[in-house]
């Protein structure tokens, strides 16, 4: 896998240089400039191709939250600030991590390795492991491991999602994006709803242009319906 090309944005030089010191001693990222404010990071970014921000939120003029939306198609921020506050911000701009200053290397590292996960399941899809059978997910101050096999379907509600399992008596929720969640997700699941990602294996019935698993209806959208109707054809019987 390439390096990744990392552009820093923040407003203060001593985390520039901080945040340089740890780019620069992490094999798989290459630094490719530092900007002090976003106006001088679009400027730099119109010369160079940038797959990372390491992106300060409290900045003059135009803060990270508000730069960050002004990107279309544009690299994958991992968020850096003293406040905690803007931490549902962050899940709202489908940020990669959050890191909270003032943070060492090893908090650094934590972010930039799930950066590279994200860039190696984009470019070799194909190497996206089926077997990996769980993930982890914040859910009231802990990290949940969750059982992919178990799962029948996420349901995105605004800044959360809601993680519906078999046997559990209440579902699970947790403070992330569907967006943000579908991209860690191995191939049978599938949104077929701006609302719902299902796992195909759980689907006991369809009918007309709904999914029901278990007690619950779910609608296919009609911008899902082509896909989710090629993956039935492939697993119909042909007569």
């Amino acid at each position: 896998m390439k390096k990744i090309n990392c552009l820093i944005v923040d407003d203060e030089p001593p985390a520039l240089h901080l945040i340089k010191g740890y780019v620069n001693k992490t094999p798989f990222l290459e630094l490719k400039g530092k900007c002090a404010n976003a106006f001088e990071a679009m400027e730099l970014m119109n010369s160079n191709s940038i797959d990372l921000l390491f992106l300060d939120i409290q900045m003059p003029d135009l803060n990270g939250i508000e730069f960050s939306r002004t990107l279309t198609n544009g690299p994958k921020i991992i968020l850096t600030t003293a406040f905690e506050k803007y931490a549902l911000e962050g899940f709202r701009i489908d940020a990669l991590d959050y890191l909270l200053k003032p943070f060492n290397y090893e908090e650094f590292l934590k972010a930039a390795n799930k950066a590279k996960e994200w860039f190696r399941t984009k470019l070799n899809p194909e190497q996206k492991t089926e077997t990996d059978s769980f993930l982890y997910v914040k859910s009231e101050y802990k990290q949940i491991k969750i059982d992919l096999n178990k799962v029948l379907f996420f349901e995105g509600l605004k800044d959360y999602v809601k993680i519906h399992l078999e046997d559990a008596d209440k579902a699970v929720l947790s403070l992330i994006s569907l967006k943000a969640l579908e991209e860690q997700l191995p191939s049978k699941f599938m949104r077929v709803h701006r609302s719902f990602i299902i796992n195909l294996e759980k689907i006991e019935a369809i009918e007309r242009t709904q999914v029901i698993i278990g007690k619950n209806h779910i609608r296919i959208a009609d911008q899902h319906k082509n896909e989710f109707m090629e993956y039935l054809a492939s697993k119909s019987m042909k007569f």
